[in-house]
């Protein structure tokens, strides 16, 4: 039996454990429940309660002494004795059952509806009667004040049956193309149906009149969820006279109050899986509500969640035993699911024994369903080297990781740290060692790690509880013994160091502070002797007195701090020295640059010129620029900025630039020159 607990709530799965193969013969099933303890120590509530392949749906009759399951392959009906805890019978069918229901208060008047359009009927030696609908069938219900059978399929009509004529009715004409639920209110016979179209319509079965109809796909859309296609009606329950709840396809449970259109509450499965089953549970104003993976169980009031389980294959029917804390599930594999929750109320009086069973397990707790699995993050994962196996079915996803099995990472680990194992067993051993230690002799030791604190709080200490003694008050606790501060005398990265400045600076106040805390208790004492309160001031002493004394000690403190700052000044300097004389000792070794090509190298100036302009923002470096002349900024007709860069020209072109301007100066001054003497020998001519 295994045990699992989610939001404190203990759910004990009766039916976990492996099941022995029927064709084994008796002796070889005791030799086997004697060879494992698995199967000597599984729970096995109902004999062979499990179908071949499959099973589609369970229900309890009305007396509570008989319980029926439909499954596959071959299609068939088993029907099983509570208080013989075994199978009564099982009939094969000729098609698969769709759904059926138990009319009479034991197995002796059931309607099963088949995939093949037909309606079975069973009495209790066997086959009674079978006809057939015009449509396939999805889901019927049993109006008992008329004896009429209401059948919804892939059709708008809804076919009606009377068990009493014998003959088909009528049918209800609705606006629906196709309907999927349909289920009679058992207070005041109100029939309801959910269509394809997400809508729930409402018949008064007396008049066959339309009476209501809500739109539960619209309403199921709200701001935390995300729907893809249009919701329609997957299952629908009602609750007393005014109540009723409403599945979707796309996983919302709407519960409504037949006074109003709108829904109270909207529940979210947050899975956007179909709603398989909807159920009441009254002692706790619960919905126990399921879809193919999960079955929540919240508070119809609020929509808390009460607690949730995940069985290990797809979920096809819940059925909830009447008055009691058992839940039974049919899935999509040969075991049917039984479940007790001790909370949801008692068991039933065929199995009582289990409450007797349950609070013994209370009293001595045993491995609940997870000890046997590792919860590991997708970091530990990567860190093991299994990151390859998200996905598969060797991890199950849970929060925010995985549950895995226990061997597996064990296994894992030994091959990803071999020398694991080893250093846990030392750290085992010495654990071990230090708890015999414990049970010695104690004698009073210091720590390794902060000797000096300790001892000054084991002397406060001291004093503190003898002056608590004479005043017969509590002491206080000791920050040696304190969990919280216990790292801080075993830990060397808590070391105080006495040498840094912090400490220097502090210390002579700190020392202060207790010497004042000392003469305070010495005084307190005195007061204690003479027989006065405490906030008399004692005799001979004014309070001037003490505020000179305060004053004193003030001005001795910040003496001292004085000095502590002027030592440390002094070292200081010391170490700078002590670092310049080294800087003169080491050689200075030569360092080569390269320069680029086409460049010149001119100085080191230079390039610190350079690294300080290209630390400079842009902004800074145009402005630069715009006033050596190597930037021109203009505005432009259009209203934009135009801006128009000189290039640098490198040390060879600039030599060129001025040897060319030497020449045409040159140039010039010849031509000067010439044009000169030219104009002086035409003046002579003429004079002569």
């Amino acid at each position: 039996m295994q045990v699992s607990s989610l939001n404190e709530v203990k759910i004990y799965s009766l039916s976990a454990g492996r099941s022995l193969p029927e064709w084994l013969s008796d002796r070889k099933k005791r030799a086997l429940q004697k060879k494992d303890v698995d199967i000597r120590r599984r729970i096995e509530l109902i004999q062979d309660f499990e179908m071949p392949t499959v099973s589609t749906k369970i229900k309890v009759s009305r007396d509570g002494q008989y319980i029926m399951a439909v499954g596959t392959y071959k299609p068939r009906v088993r029907c099983f004795d509570t208080y013989q805890l075994s199978q009564k019978f099982e009939r094969c069918l000729d098609s698969e059952v769709v759904t059926f229901e138990i009319l009479s208060d034991d197995y002796s008047k059931i309607v099963f509806l088949q995939c093949g359009r037909f309606v079975e009927f069973h009495s209790q030696h066997g086959h009674y009667y079978k006809t057939r609908i015009p449509k396939f069938g999805r889901d019927f219900s049993y109006h008992y004040p008329s004896c009429d059978l209401y059948f919804v399929g892939a059709s708008s009509e809804v076919y009606r049956l009377n068990l009493e004529q014998g003959r088909f009715l009528n049918s209800l004409q609705t606006e629906a193309s196709e309907s999927n639920v349909c289920d009679i209110n058992p207070v005041h016979f109100l029939f309801a149906m959910g269509t394809a179209e997400g809508k729930v319509e409402c018949w008064d079965p007396r008049t066959r009149n339309r009476v209501g109809l809500l739109d539960c796909a619209l309403s199921s859309v709200t701001a935390d969820t995300e729907i893809e296609g249009l919701p329609s009606i997957s299952a629908l329950k009602f609750d007393g006279a005014l109540n009723m709840a409403v599945g979707t396809s796309t996983g919302q449970i709407l519960l409504y109050d037949l006074r109003s259109s709108n829904p109270l509450i909207v529940k979210d499965h947050h899975y956007g899986l179909p709603i398989k089953s909807i159920q009441f549970q009254h002692q706790l104003d619960l919905i126990i509500s399921a879809d193919s993976r999960i079955i929540k169980m919240w508070n119809k009031d609020t929509g808390k969640i009460f607690t949730s389980m995940e069985p290990e294959h797809d979920i096809n029917d819940v059925c909830l035993y009447p008055n009691s804390g058992m839940l039974m599930t049919a899935n999509e594999a040969p075991k049917m699911n039984i479940y007790y929750i001790p909370v949801l109320g008692p068991a039933p009086k065929w199995c009582s024994f289990l409450d007797n069973l349950t609070e013994e397990l209370e009293e001595n707790p045993e491995s609940t369903v997870y000890d046997d699995y590792k919860f590991v993050t997708r970091k530990d994962l990567e860190n093991l080297g299994l990151a390859h196996l998200i996905g598969s079915s060797l991890l199950r996803a849970y929060m925010h990781g995985f549950f895995m099995d226990i061997r597996l990472y064990h296994k894992a680990k030994m091959m990803a740290n071999p020398f694991a194992y080893e250093e846990y067993r030392r750290e085992k051993i010495r654990q071990k060692i230090e708890e015999t230690r414990a049970q010695r002799v104690q004698l009073k030791k210091l720590p390794k790690v902060n000797k000096e604190l300790a001892l000054k709080l084991i002397e406060e200490e001291g004093e503190e509880q003898q002056f608590s003694k004479k005043r017969k008050q509590k002491n206080l606790p000791s920050l040696l013994k304190d969990d919280r501060f216990k790292v801080m005398f075993e830990n060397p990265d808590f070391q105080v160091d006495e040498q840094s400045e912090e400490f220097r600076l502090l210390n002579p106040l700190v020392s202060k502070i207790s010497e004042k805390r000392k003469r305070k208790l010495k005084i307190l004492e005195e007061l204690e002797a003479q027989g006065q309160e405490e906030e008399e001031e004692p005799e001979g002493k004014a309070s001037d007195a003490e505020s000179s004394e305060s004053s004193d000690d003030e001005k001795g403190w910040v003496e001292e701090v004085r000095k502590q700052r002027k030592l440390l000044r002094q070292e200081e300097k010391l170490k700078r020295q002590e670092r310049l004389k080294e800087d003169q000792q080491t050689l200075l070794k030569p360092q080569f640059f390269e320069i680029k090509e086409g460049e010149e190298f001119r100085s080191f100036k230079d390039s610190a010129k350079k690294q300080k302009l290209m630390k400079k923002t842009l902004e800074d470096r145009l402005k630069l620029e715009e006033k050596l002349g190597t930037l021109n900024v203009s505005d432009t007709t259009v209203g934009s900025k135009q801006a128009t860069f000189k290039l640098k020209k490198s040390e060879q072109q600039r030599k060129q630039q001025e040897a060319e301007k030497r020449h045409r100066q040159e140039r010039k001054t010849l031509r000067r020159s010439a044009s000169h003497l030219k104009s002086r020998r035409g003046r002579g001519r003429l004079f002569h």
